[in-house]
Order: structure tokens, then sequence, then C-alpha cells
């Protein structure tokens, strides 16, 4: 819809909403258009403007009886003016439709023209909402209004959207009256007027240049001259605005509990910081807010624990709240969703607000073994739950230094069995990933909870190192697990993980896993052990993944100071690798080391920007340095064929045989199809390609998003013996419409006939039918069939009879219906459930006789 196309549908749209002969209904579902993608619709501010402008001519000319339309183009009008960026004071839609939403919501306007008396209610709750979007764009805008907004709300009206609209209103104004070092003077007194009328383009402005949040945040409690700390009311000021909060807050019972969670939160972030402005206003409703059972309200009275501490919550008042979230969160029926909020609720309560200086020691946690002895995490539990719960678990034994001797089980020892019971599981062989998985995480939250804690980082890494010589296959996890945790766990599990690989004896099945594991935890001080180590893995590392890890671990000592025993194996490596791409990059790290000395090898390794460059003679700027560093088009040193088809997967793929003319390195196959017939297609990685040696056949998944043939363009990229990278465009691949065919699961024995018949009825009526004649030639039905169809075939009653169901992806399917066999040809009935497949396989039928 971005562009003219979605310009030329917001013309044709206002257009159809001035038509009379369209139904409301149909106008409706083009209004819901227009709220869903007004930016797109009206782009640009001008044409936003004239869009507002049109909406609100067809709301005022609607007759006066009950219209389903006036609630939609009062929302549609209020949407594009807000995302065109055209409400202010110059835009003369906005000017109409201020005063328009403001007489509605007073209920002013309602029964006299505009609309019946019946749609009182839902007008005014409809424009409350809108003057609330309003006021969110534009905080302040209604800083005049807050009178008015006040003595309506103790009037017969909607009392939800007008609470949320005065409290918005509230909240503003005041944070841009402190800001401006203005007063309140009348602000809530209705019929006051800021000289403007009831909105205020001059607050909006002003609020606009300081975006105030409205999701719930809290701001800082002394935010010096521009918080509302530097706003001081006088008596008869705070008197109103206690009397206006109080009024808000009588109500609020009255909401939905997600409309009372959103006001809690407004009137607590007005009240926080104004000086003079006790929280005391909100104790009334914590007697009712404590007993709650909805998860909206406890999370708005933890955000005011947050916000107001003992200045509102008692200590009695703390413990209730606490033990309540306890018990809530044992309930064995509660749903996951609702478990883990209770479990969150408990890991993030707020503590008593001010505390005192930062660095103070603070308040001993409340929540003490006895109180969640049934909160302890279990093997049992969901993972998610089980990581909450020994969060809360880490917290307790962070409180307990010492082991309490009167216990029968302390948290250390819980949470020591716990993480055994965890490595216990993940070691077993064939376990799913999950379980490994879910151990790290829990070692990582233990490690990131406990860090200063020997008593629990000492049998920890002893653990891991026994779930590593378990199963090294989890070495990946490991290796994840190191890039993770901090420096006081992670360089005693390296030494612990080095000693343990180079202590193990080399096998062909784990020596993978301890090269990657190695690369990660090698350090000059085991040199010694692990180029032996390494020496006698050598003679095992015979395919290029092996070769590649190996060098991995070279380079890592490399980088860790080297020595005279990695200059004996690189030697050795350089002479002895099968694989040329092996040799070279140990002969360059030979060289390295050889050449270079510490502060220059370090930069050689790992080049910064930040680092000096180095001034030498070896590298000079010539012709040939350069060409290295460009990628050169060549003719393509490769062929490329379609092989025979294959039938496996839910995709059709296609076979590709490749052969080199040259030695080549690091091919890569790019492929593109023009149009949108096919989705894009992945590229094909070949990592050495010989002349006179077979390549393995590659297969090149299709993503058809219509079953049609196609030509695909393809272009290589790979590097010389030379060391150059090189791209070549190759000559196009051709997808044939048989090359899509996949076939149907094939049926039991016995219904092979009303299968058929099922999948042949479903094609109408929405599909499509039709015959064609099929030559056979000399070759005969039964040979054409087992040829060119045989995988598909349901049916048969060789040779003149076969039933064949092919399907095409993305969703279609191809019917054939082979019956009464000539001699020199057969009728064949076709049916799909896509017309366009007709043409396509007439032509392929047609064409058969003529194919090997």
């Amino acid at each position: 819809m971005a562009g003219a196309d979605g310009e030329d549908l917001g013309r044709d749209l206002l257009s159809d909403l001035r038509n009379e002969k369209l139904t409301e209904q149909t106008k409706v579902s083009l209004l819901s258009l227009s709220l869903e993608y007004p930016s797109e619709l009206w782009p640009d501010a001008s044409a936003a403007e004239a869009a507002a402008t049109s909406l609100l001519d067809v709301l005022v000319l609607l007759p006066p009886r009950p219209s389903a339309l006036r609630k939609p183009l009062l929302l549609a009008a209020t949407s594009v003016l807000v995302t065109g960026g055209v409400l202010g004071s110059t835009s003369g839609a906005s000017c109409r439709l201020l005063p328009l939403l403001l007489g509605l919501a007073s209920g002013r306007d309602v029964g006299r023209g505009f609309g019946p008396i019946s749609e009182q209610r839902p007008l005014q709750a409809t424009a409350c909402e809108c003057l609330r979007e309003l006021e969110s764009c534009k905080p302040g805008l209604l800083g005049g209004s807050l009178g008015l907004l006040r003595s309506l709300l103790g009037q017969e009206g909607p009392i939800q959207p007008l609470s949320l609209l005065l409290a918005l209103s509230l909240r503003d104004s005041l944070v841009i009256q402190s800001r401006s070092g203005a007063s309140l003077q009348g602000l809530l007194v209705s019929g006051f007027s800021t000289g403007s009328g009831p909105w205020d383009w001059t607050l909006a402005e002003e609020g606009a240049a300081h975006l105030i949040p409205q999701a719930p945040s809290w701001p800082t409690p002394y935010e010096g001259g521009c918080g509302l700390a530097a706003l001081e009311p006088s008596p008869e000021e705070a008197r109103e605005l206690r009397a206006a909060v109080a009024q808000l807050l009588d109500a609020s019972y009255l909401l939905t509990p997600v409309a009372q969670a959103q006001l809690l939160w407004l009137l607590g972030w007005t009240l926080r910081g104004l000086r003079g402005q006790p929280p005391a206003l909100f104790k009334p409703q914590l007697a009712r807010l404590l007993g709650t059972a909805q998860l909206t309200l406890l999370h708005a009275v933890l955000a005011l624990k947050a916000a107001f501490g003992e200045a509102l919550f008692t200590a009695q008042d703390e413990a209730l709240l606490l033990r309540r979230l306890t018990l809530a969160a044992q309930h064995p029926s509660l749903p996951l969703p609702t478990h883990l909020f209770y479990l969150h609720c408990l890991l993030s309560f707020p503590e008593n607000w001010p505390l005192g200086p930062e660095g103070e020691e603070a308040a001993p946690l409340l929540l003490g073994p006895q109180l969640c002895r049934s909160l302890m995490p279990s093997l049992l539990h969901d993972p998610m739950a089980l990581l909450a719960r020994l969060h809360l678990l880490c917290l307790l034994c962070a409180e307990e230094e010492e082991e309490d001797k009167g216990q029968l089980q302390s948290p250390w020892q819980y949470l020591e069995e716990l993480l055994a019971g965890l490595r216990q599981r993940a070691a077993v062989g064939g376990s799913p990933r999950a379980l490994a998985t879910l151990c790290f995480q829990a070692s990582y939250l233990v490690a990131s909870c406990l860090a200063g804690k020997t008593k629990v980082l000492t049998p920890l890494i002893h653990g891991l190192a026994q779930l590593y010589r378990a199963r090294p296959m989890l070495a990946p996890h490991l290796v994840d697990f190191l890039d993770k945790v901090g420096p006081e766990l992670g360089e005693p599990l390296k030494r612990v993980l080095q000693q343990e690989v180079v202590s193990r004896p080399v096998r062909n099945e784990a020596l993978r896993w301890h090269l990657q594991m190695l690369a990660k935890v090698a350090e000059g001080d085991a040199q010694t052990a692990t180029l032996s180590f390494l020496q006698a893995a050598a003679t095992h590392c015979i395919d290029w993944s092996l070769q590649q890890a190996l060098l991995r671990v070279c380079l890592a000592l490399l980088q860790a100071g080297g020595g005279n025993g990695l200059t004996d194996l690189l030697q050795v490596l350089a002479r002895q690798l099968e694989d040329p791409d092996g040799r070279d990059h140990a002969r360059l790290y030979y060289i390295l080391l050889a050449h270079l000395a510490g502060p220059k090898l370090g930069i050689a390794l790992d080049p910064s920007l930040a680092a000096p460059a180095l001034a030498s003679s070896l590298v000079a700027e010539n012709q040939g340095f350069a060409v290295t560093l460009m990628v050169q088009e060549t003719p393509a040193p490769i062929q490329l064929s379609v092989g025979p088809r294959m039938l496996k997967g839910s995709l059709p793929v296609l076979q590709l045989q490749i052969e080199a003319l040259e030695p080549i390195y690091s091919l890569e196959l790019r492929f593109r199809v023009e149009g949108q017939l096919y989705a894009p297609l992945g590229a094909i990685r070949v990592p050495y390609l010989c002349p006179g040696r077979p390549a393995h056949p590659l297969f090149l998944p299709l993503k058809p998003r219509r079953s049609a043939p196609a030509h695909l363009e393809v272009q290589a990229l790979y590097s010389t013996p030379a060391g150059l990278t090189c791209h070549a465009p190759l000559p196009p691949l051709s997808v044939n419409f048989e090359d899509l065919f996949l076939p149907f699961p094939q049926p039991p024995d016995g219904v092979e006939q009303g299968f058929f018949e099922k999948l042949w009825d479903s094609c109408l009526p929405k599909g499509a039918e039709s015959r064609v004649w099929c030559p056979l030639g000399p070759q005969g039905l039964e040979t054409l069939v087992s040829h060119h169809l045989e995988p598909f075939v349901i049916m048969a009653q060789p040779p003149t009879n076969y039933h064949i169901a092919i399907r095409l992806p993305p969703s279609s399917m191809l019917l054939l219906r082979l019956e009464a066999a000539q001699v020199d040809g057969v009728p064949v009935a076709l049916r799909t459930d896509d017309w366009a497949v007709l043409p396509l396989a007439g032509d392929y039928l047609r064409g058969l006789v003529g194919t090997k």
C-alpha cells in the first residue's frame, strides 16, 4: 500500500464513504481499513488534513437517526490527524475536531441535531477515548479542561473513559506546569480557562519537547528544577489536587481491572515526586487491592510498593502481600504463565524506599526458608518454573552465609543436590537436547547470583568437568557457557577442562569435541600436555573438518604465546596434512610464529583499527597486492547440469551434477529466479573441487510459489590456488514442469480406488477438468508409465488403465485417468484444483512420446 497505489486507494475510500448506494456495514469495513493503515493511505500532511476534513464532513452530514458510522468516523478522523502529523493550532481539521469531541464528551452536542439520545453514552465514551489519544500525543493539550472533566466525572456518563482521560490530563499538566514554573491556580476549577480556550496549544508544544512515558515507569523522586519536585502548590491548590485524586480513586472500583491498574499508575506517577502530597490517599484502596485475585491489580499494588515504600505500606501490609504471593505461587492448579508471574513478583519484590545512601546494607530479606519451603525447585517442574524457583533459592543462599545446623536440609545442600540431578540427567547418552540446555541455564543462573561464593563455585566447576567427561558432545554448550560467565568461574573452569581433555585418550568419536573444547580453553600454562595431545590427534585428523578444528587449537596456542613445541608441530602439519587448505594454514601460522615478535604477532592475528600500523618492507603497495583484495570476474571453471529427478521430502529437490575444470576452493553457488514464481533459494557451498576426482551430487531444494517451470540464474564465487577470489556466471538451469512432481502417500491396500475417487471429487467445483490425447508411439502405455509416472500411480490395471495422482507445490494437485489405451495413443482425463496447471499438464503429456 505504500506509494501512489495507497494514495489512490485513500481517495477511493473517501469517495465511497459518500456513496449512498453502499450499506453502512460496508462503510464500517472501509473505515476499519483507515484505522489500520492511515499513514499508508494518506502519507503526507496535506493529504492527511484533507482526509480528516472529508471524514468530518461525512460525520456532520449523517441523518439524525441511529447510525453505526459515527463512532468509526470519530476514531478515523483522530487517527488520521495523529499519524499525519497535522495536529496543531494551524490545522483546520484539528480546530473542528477538538470542539466536537469536547462537546460530545460533555454531552452538550448530543441530541441537538448531531445524533439521537440513544447514542449519548457510546459517543461520550468514544469521544473520551479520542481525547485521551490526542492528549497522549500532545501532552498538556487539555490543560484548560481539567475543571470541566472533573465536573463531568460526578455526572451521569461513562466513568471509565472519563476517569482515565482526567488522570492522564492531570498528570501531563502537572509535569508541564512544573517545568515552566507556573502555578496550579484554578486549573482544577470548573469554568477556568488558560486564555486560549479549553485546549492549550502552548502547553502542548512544551509537552511535545519532553516525552512523557505512557507505560508503567516511575520518575526519579527528586528531579531538581525540571521535575515535579520543583512544583510547590499552595494550600488551596494542594487541597484541590487531593480532592481530584480522591474523587478518581473513589470511583476506581467501577473500572475494569486493566483500567484500574492504568489509573493507579497515572495517579502514583502524579503524586510520587510532588512536594506536600503524601501517598496516604491510596491507603483506603489497599484493603481492597491486597485481597484481589486480578493479576493486573496485583501488579499495580507492587508498583505502588516500589514507588512509595514505607510511606504507604506498613510492615504488616508488606508481610501480608509477601505471604499472599508465596501461597498463590504454590497453588497446584495454576496455569504456567500465572505461576511464573507470581514467581517473578517474588523475585522482584520491591524493598522499602528509600533505604538510605547508596551502598548501605539493605534490609534483610523477608522471604525466609520456612515461608518458601514449598517453592523449592524440583526436577519434575517445567523448565521455566524450575529456573524461576532456582533463582529464588539462590537469593536464599546469598542471604544465608552459614548453614543452619538445626535445619534438616539447608538451602545450600538443596542447591547442590538439584544441580547434581540436572547434570546427571544431561549426562545420560541420547537424552534430549533440552535437558542439557536446562542444565547449563541453571548453572549460569547460579554462577550469576552467587559469583563470589566459593562454596558453590568449586563443586560447580568439578561437576561441569565430570559432565564433559561423561558426554563430550556437550562441548558447544560448555563453550557458550564460558563465553557468558565471569572470570571468577571462567578461568578455573578453563584450567580444569583443559586438564580433562589432554588427559583423555584420543578417540575418533570424541576427537571433534575435544578439539573444539581445546580451541576455547587452551592456554600457555599447560602447553606441553596440550601439544602432546595434538601430536597424537594429528594422525586421526583425516577429513577437512577435523584438520580445521586442529588448526583452530594451534591458532589459540599461537595467540597465547606459542613456543618451540608449537613450531615443530606446525612444521609437521604443513608437510603431512592431506588437504591443501590445511597445509596452507599451518605454513602461514609457522611463518608468523617464526618471524614476528610478541606485539607484532598479536596485531597480525587480531587486527584492530585502534592498533598502530606496522611499517614493513615485506608488504609493498603494488599491483599484485591490490589484485588480491578484489573479486575478479573470470570464465566459469566448472560445469553444472541437472541430474536425475529426486522424490523425497515435502519439497521438490533439484539434483545437480558438478564437474571442475581446474582446482578451486570455497565454492559458493548462488541461484536466482526472475519474478515471484519461487521463494528465494539458498546458496550451496563446496569446500574443494579437483579435476578428475568425482564430486558428490548437490541438492537444491525448490520453494515454488506457483506450480510453473522456471529458469535459474547461477553465479559461482570461489577461490583459486593462487589465493584470488573470483566470480563467474554459469549457464542458466531449467526447472521443468515435471521437476515439481511429488507423490501422494501410498494408501493402504484395498482402499486405493476410494482414495483416488475422493481426490478426484475434491477438485471440483473450484478447480478445472480437461481431456487430452497422449500419443504413445511404439513404446506402449505400460512402458511410458513405468518410465515417467511410476512413482505417482495410485491404482493400475496394466496394460490399459492407470489412475495417477501428483502433488504440485505449494498446494495443488494433478489427477490423471489413463483408460482404454489404443495402439497409437491413450485418452487422458485430467482434473486439478488449479486451472493454471492445465496447459502445462497438456504440453507435458503430449511431449512424453519423444522423451526417453
